[in-house]
């Protein structure tokens, strides 16, 4: 079935026996067994739930891969996949990186001897060099980095990790499987937070690990069993709820992020401006070959640092909030939201500045998110 098709039917003709086109909700946490020796299929919610199992098998058919696996937040999934290293292991992880990922991998991976190597994850060569480190077993990054937005070459990276025998993880959040697939460049995990687009609304937790081999898939459910970080019945249901819109809304976002950027580029209290949509953007014709939609979320400098907090507190239509991918535009200030756990001389380094601001573009009229910001910009 085509993409768009398999996400308007998710969770459909699950239930033969009432032909609910709706997955039902399964808020039981134990099943009753036929016999001794005999199984539906189901025992235990924290081990396989049929509504978390609905969402399950649609995400890895999405993705392409062999298996998914959907945990309580994005985070949860990240931990999941960490525990597949052991200690003295050592990751190349791109730089410019989610705050909550960074402060995982360095307050609980370094205390169970995991190493991290931070480069510059849309500059193939410095990969390519970091992987050379001895006992490199795993490489992680980001398709469009938070809050940066450089463009990671899949494609060269994929066959980099194949090459070095190490494990190739993509956080895919910003641009969900409608507009890219990582595994079909190489990755062996795609991970997403799916409280963002996935989800869609503002309204949920999520979080999914996707597996290309199905040996590398059940590693992952062992984790996600053992350790109990799943998702709840009534959160899976939400979720595949929202993915069957997700192609429309994907389409609406990333229409009003180019207007923005397009009324952003041009604007004199602007900086600096990082949209891979943009033609005159760094990573424009990398994305272009990897994904079919360059994603809605932007950042930019304003020219002075003091100018910040007048922003955040004068819009009127964005909102001031930390998360991303809802149906309402938000408004970010990375450096004491999202990123404030890398220490201040990385961030300033890697262009985590005082000036930058973080756009999350929602579904409202586009001109109504242009004038709120022409308004706080004078």
């Amino acid at each position: 079935m085509h993409l768009h098709t398999l996400l308007a039917q998710a969770g459909s003709r699950r239930d033969p026996k009432t032909g609910a086109i709706s997955m039902p909700i399964h808020l039981s946490s134990a099943f009753q067994h036929p016999a001794l020796g005999q199984s539906t299929g189901f025992d235990y919610s924290r081990t396989s739930n049929p509504t978390r199992q609905a969402l399950e098998q649609t995400l890895s058919k999405l993705e392409g891969g062999a298996g998914a696996s959907a945990f309580s937040s994005g985070m949860a999934a990240l931990d999941a996949v960490l525990r597949l290293f052991s200690p003295g292991d050592k990751l190349v992880v791109t730089e410019d990186l989610y705050g909550g990922s960074f402060r995982l991998f360095e307050k609980f991976g370094r205390p169970q001897q995991l190493d991290f190597i931070y480069v510059d994850g849309s500059d193939t060569e410095a990969v390519a060099k970091a992987l050379q480190t001895p006992k490199v077993k795993g490489l992680f990054v980001e398709v469009l980095t938070n809050p940066l937005l450089k463009v990671a070459d899949l494609d060269a990276l994929g066959e980099l990790a194949r090459a070095h025998e190490v494990l190739f993880i993509v956080d895919n959040t910003f641009l969900t499987p409608v507009w890219c697939r990582p595994m079909e460049h190489g990755a062996d995990i795609t991970l997403y937070s799916a409280t963002k687009y996935l989800g869609g609304h503002h309204d949920m937790l999520a979080g999914l690990a996707v597996a290309r081999t199905g040996d590398l898939a059940e590693k992952i459910a062992f984790i996600q069993n053992a350790a109990g970080a799943v998702l709840g019945a009534f959160d899976s249901w939400l979720l595949l709820r929202s993915l069957k819109t997700l192609p429309l809304r994907l389409k609406k976002h990333e229409e009003n992020a180019l207007a923005v950027a397009n009324f952003l580029s041009g604007h004199a209290g602007i900086k600096k401006l990082c949209y891979p949509g943009l033609p005159s953007d760094p990573g424009h014709q990398r994305l272009g070959r990897l994904s079919l939609g360059y994603g809605a979320m932007l950042s930019f400098e304003v020219e002075s640092s003091a100018k910040v907090e007048s922003i955040l507190k004068s819009v009127k239509v964005f909102l001031f909030a930390e998360s991303l991918g809802g149906a309402e535009s938000l408004v970010t200030y990375p450096l004491i939201q999202t990123h404030a756990d890398i220490d201040p001389q990385t961030r300033e380094r890697i262009g985590l500045t005082d000036r930058l601001l973080r756009l999350s573009i929602g579904l409202e009229d586009a001109t109504d998110l242009m004038e709120d910001l022409a308004e706080v910009l004078k």
